[in-house]
């Protein structure tokens, strides 16, 4: 007898047991979390979540958007092993993958490198920083998704040299969350 699926928050929770998520309630994560869902929107190609840690934001991505393929990286195996468990336990497994990894490696990997039509992130480091790796994995055309502070936080993206750099356009359409469109290939990786 197979034992019964956990759910997000089940998961979500065991993360908080194991100190590989924040003590914010669940609620609350899931609902910032679902700040990366409506950038999505028309989104069908594969999904990255670099830094996922715990798995947010990508577990909600995966249980809001039934249709995507994701990859969740980190590169703390201890916390990749537990995020392996909790796909497994949640049934996701056909359709998230999890990758212990370096981001910055994955930006020069030809298996990922250009592959992703989103790449989202929430809190895997400096935002300047987080932008620099993440736009090797999108595609051409593709979108970078990273958090942003709340709302009474100075503006973080007033350098446009390094969005041109990069080869993005910021797009502010979307609350608690910065939207990047990938406009060229990078040539960083």
């Amino acid at each position: 007898m197979s034992s019964p699926r956990k759910t997000l928050d089940d998961v979500l929770g065991d993360a908080q047991k194991w100190g590989t998520l924040g003590r914010r309630s669940i609620s609350e994560v899931i609902s910032h979390a679902r700040q990366f869902v409506a950038p999505l929107v028309g989104c069908t190609g594969p999904v990255i979540d670099i830094g996922t840690g715990a798995g947010v934001p990508g577990l909600v991505i995966a249980v809001d958007r039934p249709d995507l393929h994701l990859v969740l990286t980190d590169r703390r195996a201890t916390r990749m092993d537990a995020l392996r468990r909790g796909v497994a336990a949640m049934g996701l497994t056909d359709r998230v993958a999890v990758l212990t990894a370096d981001v910055e490696v994955l930006g020069r990997d030809p298996e990922h490198a250009g592959r992703y039509e989103a790449v989202v992130s929430r809190g895997f480091g400096p935002p300047e920083v987080t932008l620099r790796l993440a736009t090797p994995l999108a595609a051409p055309g593709g979108m970078v998704v990273i958090s942003e502070p709340p709302s009474d936080q100075p503006d973080r993206w007033k350098k446009t040299e390094l969005l041109s750099e990069l080869g993005v356009t910021l797009i502010r359409d979307y609350p608690g969350v910065a939207v990047f469109r990938l406009s060229k290939p990078s040539t960083l990786g």
